[in-house]
Parts: structure tokens; sequence; C-alpha cells
């Protein structure tokens, strides 16, 4: 199958309609019908204000988070629309792939 592996970038201190951010993503994309996504956890790192998010013992609720998931392209419209309607802007990368399975179950 054709299509795209995206990745939101957020952190855990962001939410939207009183969820984190990413949780909601990956709760949105299920209601789709999306066949996967992970959450990503990182260390630490910075955004494009330049401020930097770390997952140590002070700034917790700052850890950089990522949400990653292999897309349709029906599949990413859908996602893209959902994200607009609800006014949330978040930074994205978009990479054209190739998925599937190895074999049948």
């Amino acid at each position: 199958m054709q299509g795209y592996f995206v990745t939101f970038f957020t952190q855990q201190n962001r939410t939207y309609d009183d969820m984190p951010l990413a949780r909601w993503i990956i709760e949105e994309a299920q209601k789709m019908g999306v066949g996967g996504a992970t959450l990503f956890s990182g260390q630490e790192g910075f955004g494009h204000d330049g401020r930097f998010h770390s997952d140590n013992y002070f700034d917790l609720e700052d850890q950089p988070l990522q949400v990653g998931m292999a897309l349709t392209s029906k599949e990413y419209d859908m996602l893209m629309a959902r994200l607009k309607e609800n006014g949330i802007r978040i930074f994205y990368t978009k990479s054209e792939i190739e998925f599937g399975f190895t074999s049948e179950c």
C-alpha cells in the first residue's frame, strides 16, 4: 500500500479539550479507523521557538513527544482536516512510504 508516514511533534504539557494533545491525536486517528499509531517520548530537544524541552525531574511536564503513524492518502486528508476544524496548530513531518504486512494472518 502507498501512503505517508506522519510524525507530529508536541510536549507532554500541551493539551486540547482537557486531554494531552498527543493522546487526542491518537484517539482521533483510532476513531477514523487508522491501523495504528505510536507515541514516542524524547529525553530532550528544542522547538521552533528555541525553547529547550526535557524529561528531567524539574521539567517532566515539558517532555518532548512524537506521535507517528502510517496513513493512506485518504486517512492523511481526514486527519489533517480534523486538526484544522479544531483549530489545532502543530508541527509535523510527512514522508511518502510503502507499507503493509509481510504475510497473511
